[in-house]
């Protein structure tokens, strides 16, 4: 009986644990679309697993990335600082880290309170120390396992870039040594490198399909890839098996981790360029490759609610679903997606920035707004709708919140405590978000969205009242020069000031 008292303790100790920390998944969309689910808007894309989550938690109408492009909103989503301060802009092949290791994170919010924690799918932020070429035949470092994170398994940059390899924790997966791996300009591989065609030179190499601007440097698997590389070819990955892969490692990390406390950031590649969804989601929705990658990043979140109900673990879960950036799309790709070139774009009548105009790219509402689904079935009320203004960068401090965990001095400067409007239990949210694109910043109070007018004599910006104009089609600023007078002082103290502290 005394042998079993310390496994019995232990026990005890370890569901007191998970009741009062509840894991996080973080299932992080690319280039969704406020309207690419079902319970936004979407009629040509079935998205089940989507809309039960929705079903079953919170859904928010005024939820924002930070960008209208991936590295920057991926940035302020980690670190709680909003990209144009650390001139986050979407990162070139072999791009060194662009997060300094000594940032506070998400990551570190959660090592701080004891959790486990891991990233698995595309991370564009970077990897190796500036002023280093990184290594892609040694150990990549520094990483993600700088930032607090424990575990890593990575589409380095993204699906349209170099290099076409995964990277689990510091090493590539199945690289060969015969065949070193090379990343960067065209000249400079070992010569025992598989060489790849250049998409300039040989389109007939891109087989999958054509570039339609940009994509045509290193083809491979048949599709032309921004940067070259050589070598790798037993490493290289399957663009139809990839969800299949994060997936796997995904339940891994979780049936491994299901007894304590975890945090799960699942970045998938869908629905980003190249769109290469797995055969057996062909034709799945009524459009084509886009909205069947859709369909594919559907049933990935679906089989992360399964893995959670199997492990007994849902109630305890908080699960979030979002995205790093509004709709795109022609990007790159001759796909067979149409652009309808308007006031609005549209895939065969399906318009994935719903009500808004814009997507990625532009600083319009359909650039930043997009779908943000939170469930806990312990503390939210289920088939919840939010109109809240809220941010990704203000998870840090709202998780923080949850887990009594202090930011030090000086960090995470544009996060707050949004915790009671992420639980769905306050309606108003933030005062103000920051919208970026590219160079570009907008600012957002109340129902007015200010935009500067940029560098042109004489050009006071625009102003929008969103209750009264959603597609930002009148501008105002004329008419409410007191408003644009507050929003553009705002907007020059955030210079030197985070949202934090200017709340």
């Amino acid at each position: 009986m005394r042998k079993l008292l310390p496994v019995l303790a232990l026990i005890c100790s370890s569901a007191i644990w998970s009741a009062d920390k509840p894991n996080v998944i973080i299932v992080y969309g690319d280039d969704v679309g406020y309207a690419d689910v079902g319970v936004y808007g979407a009629e040509k894309i079935p998205t089940p697993n989507l809309d039960q989550l929705a079903q079953e938690g919170l859904r928010f109408t005024d939820g924002h990335c930070t960008a209208a492009t991936c590295t920057p909103s991926r940035f302020s989503l980690l670190t709680g600082v909003l990209g144009f301060r650390h001139n986050a802009r979407i990162l070139p092949p072999n791009a060194r880290m662009l997060i300094p290791t000594d940032f506070f994170t998400l990551p570190r919010v959660f090592k701080k309170a004891g959790y486990a924690t891991a990233v698995v799918g595309k991370w564009h932020l970077g990897l190796g120390a500036k002023g280093k070429n990184v290594d892609w035949n040694g150990d990549v470092k520094p990483g993600p396992l700088e930032l607090g994170f424990d575990y890593s398994f990575l589409l380095p940059s993204t699906n349209d870039r170099v290099p076409c390899v995964y990277l689990e924790n510091y090493r590539v997966v199945n690289l060969d040594p015969a065949d070193p791996l090379h990343v960067g300009s065209i000249k400079g591989p070992d010569p025992r490198s598989t060489v790849y065609p250049d998409g300039k030179k040989n389109t007939e190499a891109m087989t999958y399909y054509k570039s339609s601007h940009g994509h045509n440097n290193s083809v491979i698997n048949g599709i032309g890839r921004i940067g070259y590389m050589a070598g790798g070819k037993s490493a290289l990955w399957n663009d139809e098996t990839m969800a299949d892969e994060f997936v796997k490692r995904a339940g891994a990390f979780i049936a491994k981790n299901k007894d304590k406390p975890f945090f799960l950031y699942f970045a998938s590649q869908d629905i980003h360029v190249p769109r290469t969804p797995h055969p057996r989601f062909k034709d799945k929705s009524q459009l084509t490759y886009r909205g069947d990658a859709m369909v594919q990043l559907d049933w990935s979140v679906g089989a992360i609610m399964k893995m959670l109900e199997e492990h007994g673990i849902k109630d305890n879960t908080i699960l979030i679903f979002s995205s790093d950036n509004g709709p795109v799309y022609d990007d790159g790709y001759r796909d067979g997606t149409t652009v309808k070139t308007s006031t609005k774009e549209s895939d065969r009548g399906h318009d994935a920035s719903g009500p808004y105009r814009g997507g990625k790219y532009q600083i319009l509402e359909g650039g930043t707004r997009v779908p943000l689904i939170i469930r806990w079935p312990k503390r939210i009320k289920p088939d919840t709708v939010s109109k809240a203004l809220v941010s990704q960068a203000d998870l840090l401090a709202s998780f923080a919140a949850l887990l009594d965990v202090q930011i030090p001095q000086g960090q995470a400067i544009d996060s707050r405590d949004l915790l009671k409007a992420f639980l769905g239990e306050d309606p108003t949210g933030a005062a103000i978000i920051v919208e970026e694109a590219g160079r570009g910043r907008a600012i957002r109070k109340g129902k007015w969205k200010f935009v500067p007018g940029g560098k042109k004599k004489g050009k006071t910006g625009s102003l929008f009242d969103l209750e009264a104009d959603i597609e930002e089609q009148n501008d105002v600023a004329k008419a409410q020069p007191k408003v644009v007078e507050e929003l553009r002082g705002l907007l020059s103290k955030l210079q030197s000031t985070g949202l934090r502290e200017l709340e």
